[in-house]
């Protein structure tokens, strides 16, 4: 008689969920398990690196992400399908659909070992891009790795069985429920899935930077689980638009004749094929030993907040700099996103009509960025943030492509105020100066990367440091004021450190703010300002049109680090005088800007030619048809990076054999 009550009272805690529910529980068990051994056989590289009991903590909120998602279209049907005259069809369809994503599940996971052994990660896209080749991966695994295959497919097949026994329940527990409890039940239901694929009350929901707790991006991996991995990568390759696919199309050969076709390229040698952007850059300056790399992202500190650029005085520290460092006229952004910004400055990568590779799964690892250059160079390396770096996928990409060290609001220590983006900007530069003085202190040269983000709507700022631009407080303008008066405090404090005498710093932004206008590309929302300050630089304006994409090469070449890397931008301390050009991404034109000419490709494959009047900030249109040249010229810009993107040919890991400013030979590990 108990038995049978405590059957009822589940059916009715359950009602048609009941196969859900019991999926859920035992891909819990099934999931923590095989993070158990995972963990238990990489042990070296976790504890190095990781606490585990945040590992298996975090781990579980990951596979809820999973499972939920897993269990989301049956709860979505259950209310009109879930009906006492269909109870037993109901019934069969959740327990088949609850075993066989179990089983896929269970699959993913026995496959996990080899995988992670062949790449040192989880199953991730390249998971996915095998099952385009069936003949030839299948061939691979037969060959090769019989017995794994033959057992792997022999555990899925038992563990399969077991599941079925497990998650079998006696008809008399299937209860569908009165209509009354069905009515209260479902919207419950629905809740409690959508807040477990969120995962987080944040700004946006969790993705796999979220679980990204360590500098190891194998050890991160394990936190998260296979099938959440795999999901994601199918989720992102659906933003991965190939710009061809838009403008049109060239062959290999002329886009890559066009765009080296530049006058800072010329004296660089390309000499291998298979990574056709790869070259050995001599750096101009010479020094006795490399100097340390500081760059400030300032968060959308565009050329409206810049007075001398046109816009606001509500930067006046940044105004009183300019006097001591280089300064860029005519700076671009190459799109409207931070994530845009940082595969700019840090990977000195161009815009393409796709995501920005900061959030593209098949750049997580092994992606040029300065802190992969420099770290062959025996740099430091590390990223400070006030905020939460798993945003944007930020502490992913970081993690995987040379970044030792993420510093972010968990580690900044009494914090004056947390808003809801994170730490103030005094906090993160307070954080910062603390760091940099460390690191100093290990006599080993280091790259830093400080983005701020006290500029951010809803504009959340410590009282009584400014006077108000404007009231409310609350405002872009005040804000940006705030930023600036924080990042003066913080180069002031710099300049009396020891680090000083050493360091190289770039103040720059990642965009401008809200981009508006009638402009069919809003070039004047695109200008932002960039500084670069040090000890021993002679002050002097860069006049030539500039991108974001050229300051990771004059970096370098200022800091006297010579290194090879896949980077076509322009190292101005080595041609300072040549025009330039920009690269804007807006939406879904593309535009190749030099001087005020513009050549803008559409969607549709056609394009356009204006001409930008920075006085009156227009942009006027002409009525005369793009010279077939023009348009190659401006297809090759952005049909380069989709196509470096998707063949995986930025290395992060080169090696160059430098003969004066060429190389001799060039090879990937």
């Amino acid at each position: 008689m108990t038995q049978i009550k405590q059957k009822n009272t589940l059916a009715l805690l359950c009602g048609p969920y009941l196969y859900l529910i019991k999926m859920i529980l035992l891909g819990l068990a099934l999931l923590s398990a095989s993070r158990i051994g995972l963990v238990l056989w990489q042990s070296e590289r976790v504890l190095a690196v990781a606490d585990v009991g945040q590992i298996f903590l975090q781990g579980v909120r990951a596979d809820l992400i999973l499972l939920c998602l897993l269990a989301a279209l049956p709860v979505l049907l259950a209310l009109p399908l879930a009906q006492p005259r269909w109870q037993n069809v109901w019934f069969k369809a959740t327990y088949l659909w609850s075993l066989l994503a179990l089983v896929a599940v269970v699959f993913l996971e026995l496959s996990t070992p080899a995988f992670l052994q062949q790449y040192d990660i989880r199953p991730n896209r390249l998971y996915i891009e095998y099952l385009k080749y069936p003949k030839e991966v299948f061939s691979t695994l037969w060959q090769g790795f019989r017995s794994v295959l033959i057992a792997g497919v022999a555990a899925t097949l038992a563990v399969g069985y077991g599941l079925s026994r497990l998650l079998k329940t006696a008809p008399d527990v299937q209860n569908i429920g009165s209509l009354k409890a069905r009515l209260l039940l479902w919207p419950l239901m629905v809740l409690l899935v959508f807040a477990g694929i969120r995962s987080t009350t944040d700004h946006r929901p969790a993705n796999p930077a979220f679980f990204a707790i360590t500098s190891d991006a194998m050890v991160n991996s394990l936190v998260i689980n296979s099938g959440y991995s795999v999901l994601y990568a199918l989720y992102s390759l659906r933003h991965e638009e190939r710009s061809t696919d838009l403008y049109g199309t060239l062959d290999s050969k002329t886009m890559l004749e066009l765009s080296r076709n530049w006058p800072w390229l010329q004296k660089y040698s390309f000499p291998n094929p298979e990574l056709p952007t790869l070259h050995w850059q001599q750096a101009a300056v010479q020094r006795p030993k490399p100097k340390n790399i500081v760059i400030i992202l300032q968060e959308s500190l565009g050329a409206t907040f810049v007075q001398s650029l046109g816009g606001a005085a509500v930067t006046p520290e940044l105004e009183k700099l300019k006097a001591d460092g280089i300064w860029f006229d005519n700076l671009y952004a190459t799109g409207t996103r931070s994530v845009r910004g940082i595969e700019a400055v840090v990977s000195g990568f161009m815009p393409t009509p796709a995501q920005s590779v900061v959030k593209l799964s098949n750049s997580q690892r092994g992606f040029s960025t300065l802190a992969s250059v420099l770290q062959q160079q025996g740099y430091q390396t590390q990223f400070i943030y006030g905020g939460e770096a798993h945003f944007d996928n930020m502490r992913s990409f970081f993690t995987g492509n040379g970044f030792h060290q993420i510093v972010d609001l968990p580690q900044i220590k009494h914090p004056v105020l947390v808003g809801s983006w994170g730490a103030s900007d005094e906090d993160l530069f307070n954080t910062a100066h603390q760091q940099l003085t460390q690191l100093h202190q290990q006599d080993q040269p280091f790259f830093s990367l400080i983005f701020t983000s006290s500029n951010h709507e809803p504009f959340e700022f410590p009282d009584g440091r400014i006077s108000l631009y404007q009231e409310p407080k609350a405002t872009a303008y005040n804000a940006v004021k705030y930023a600036d008066w924080a990042m003066g405090q913080f180069i002031a404090k710099a300049k009396q450190s020891p680090y000083w005498q050493d360091t190289v710093f770039l103040i720059v932004a990642d965009h401008d703010n809200r981009v508006y206008g009638s402009n069919l590309v809003p070039v004047e929302k695109f200008r932002i300002p960039g500084l670069i300050l040090g000890a021993d630089l002679e002050p002097r304006h860069i006049t030539p049109l500039a991108s974001q994409i050229d300051l990771a090469p004059t970096l370098l070449s200022l800091a006297g680090v010579s290194a090879c890397h896949p980077m076509l931008g322009r190292d101005f301390v080595a041609d300072p005088s040549s025009p330039g050009r920009a690269l804007l991404q807006f939406e879904n034109l593309f535009a190749l800007m030099t001087e005020q000419q513009l050549t803008i490709l559409k969607p549709d494959g056609s394009a356009v030619a204006a001409n930008y009047d920075q006085t009156s900030r227009t942009l006027n249109l002409s009525t005369q048809p793009v010279s077939p040249a023009a348009q190659q010229q401006a297809l090759a810009q952005v049909q380069l990076p989709s196509f470096l993107y998707r063949e995986q040919r930025y290395p992060g890991n080169a090696r160059c054999e430098a003969v004066g400013a060429t190389a001799s030979r060039v090879t990937a590990k």
